[in-house]
């Protein structure tokens, strides 16, 4: 098998690095070897977050470079946009539609781009948007933006739904398995 290639992107404290972890031990799981690199950035301050995960045969380097990654799963669609180039032409974005302003709009020395959806179309990019946010409050938690987003992702894979199951179960902390296995299910469930 060749070197499957997934980007996660957002803002510091979205749970990012929750969801390499999950995808991580799910593809070990399917006997495939795996690598992760958490490029953290500015994540304590707000700031961009880029965790890659690569899996396949055999994986040499944890990093994606521009034009390789089959998936970009991003928790914020300016971050989606930001790191476009990283697709490859028949890749897929997975993105919530949630936004946060960076700190350039936030001090008044730059506006919040428009219409980032229809940009991404427009631009040809297999864009699959939903309101992740929403979805995760109905689960229990804000917090579980991340989760639902590996439920869609989940979607795009050859993999059956209790194997992504029972990797929740084993990496998230129990007293939160339940609310993530939800927000799994909305996210996977998405029309």
């Amino acid at each position: 098998m060749d070197t499957k290639n997934i980007m996660i992107v957002g803002v510091g404290g979205q749970g990012s690095l929750l969801a390499s972890k999950l995808l991580g031990n799910l593809f070990l799981s399917e006997g495939h070897d795996v690598k992760v690199s958490e490029v953290h950035g500015m994540s304590q301050r707000g700031g961009s977050v880029v965790t890659y995960v690569r899996y396949g045969d055999k994986v040499y380097s944890p990093v994606i470079d521009e034009g390789e990654a089959d998936f970009i799963v991003s928790f914020e669609i300016l971050e989606a946009a930001r790191w476009l180039k990283y697709l490859k032409p028949d890749g897929h974005i997975v993105t919530s539609n949630q936004t946060i302003d960076p700190m350039p709009v936030i001090t008044g020395a730059a506006r919040y781009p428009e219409n980032l959806e229809d940009r991404l179309k427009d631009a040809g990019v297999n864009v699959d948007v939903m309101d992740c946010l929403a979805l995760a409050k109905e689960a229990g938690s804000v917090k579980a933006v991340n989760v639902v987003l590996i439920g869609r992702l989940s979607h795009y894979f050859d993999i059956p739904e209790e194997k992504w199951i029972k990797v929740i179960e084993d990496t998230v902390p129990e007293k939160f398995v339940d609310m993530n296995k939800k927000a799994f299910e909305l996210g996977r469930n998405f029309k």
